[in-house]
């Protein structure tokens, strides 16, 4: 049984049903929180570029993963798990897989952005990237 899961947390639909999840399967472990937060979103990756605009959406972003991160913990508080929490600078994917390691973990479990038609066979870029690279296994809630 797992001790210690990863859960990426980002603004999809889909972050709630993982985080339920992660509490079934982990009664008792560590709920390790992750958002990473990944400038090429706002089309730029250097400060350089526009310094006062990339602070203040670094900061906005920090704030909303913070908002996320308290929900979470008042999900939580009904089950028998402690939590913690990460924030990280970088491309999601690649993040998430460095956090496996640097944090220790043995289960990550996220959601996938809900698609339709054709894409919706795939899983989203970010979870298949986890899926295929992992070490540990990964459960993606959809």
């Amino acid at each position: 049984m797992a001790k210690r899961v990863l859960v990426p947390v980002d603004d999809s639909e889909r972050r709630e049903q993982a985080v339920e999840l992660t509490f079934d399967l982990l009664p008792g472990g560590t709920v390790v929180l992750l958002r990473v937060i990944n400038p090429a979103e706002v089309g730029f990756s250097s400060e350089e570029v526009l310094p006062s605009f990339s602070e203040g959406w670094y900061e906005e972003e920090r704030t909303r993963a913070e908002e996320a991160f308290d929900e979470i913990e008042e999900l939580a508080a009904g089950h028998d798990v402690s939590v913690e929490r990460h924030i990280e600078l970088g491309r999601p994917a690649g993040t998430i897989l460095d956090a496996v390691t640097e944090l220790d973990v043995d289960h990550v479990v996220m959601g996938s952005r809900g698609r339709r038609g054709v894409s919706r066979i795939l899983l989203g870029s970010v979870a298949e990237a986890v899926v295929r690279r992992s070490d540990v296994p990964v459960t993606v809630a959809r």
